[in-house]
């Protein structure tokens, strides 16, 4: 299987693991040339959160999720090391329920792998309080890796 497009999900929770989101999606994305999207879900109660941090004030001004994902820091770790390795990428931010945007934007961009980000937790928690990686991993169009946080040695 060839893989051409790999979407990388990046949710606010994700900064302890940018490094190996990057390392991951480097790995695959390198050696295939594969071009890479990097979406930011944003709920409705955080995105107008996330435009202030950015320095938006979405009560004054017009502001699409693609500009505040562009300039949202966790972005912008990825960015850094996709420029140093020469991954050609695009950014992108929607809107919504996690599980069902990063399937939804799989689906749209034709993705042949998907990277996301998730927590280590019990089976008793995952049905307690749900999992939004487990969601996707269950409906994605496409092979999941699961990346988790660094440990500290």
């Amino acid at each position: 299987m060839s893989v051409e497009t790999i979407l990388v999900a990046v949710g606010p929770g994700d900064r302890d693991r940018m490094a190996r989101l990057a390392e991951e999606t480097i790995g695959i994305a390198g050696p295939t040339g594969a071009s890479v999207v990097l979406l930011h879900v944003f709920t409705e109660d955080g995105f107008d959160d996330a435009a202030r941090k950015v320095e938006f004030d979405p009560s004054k001004e017009e502001v699409s999720p693609d500009v505040v994902a562009r300039r949202y820091m966790t972005i912008n770790e990825l960015v850094e090391r996709f420029d140093q390795a020469g991954i050609e990428y695009e950014t992108r931010g929607v809107i919504g329920r996690p599980e069902d945007q990063i399937v939804e934007v799989a689906e749209a961009v034709g993705a042949d792998r998907l990277f996301v980000g998730g927590r280590n937790r019990s089976p008793t928690g995952k049905a307690i309080f749900g999992s939004v990686a487990q969601a996707v991993m269950l409906s994605a169009p496409c092979p999941v890796t699961f990346v988790r946080r660094e440990i500290d040695e």
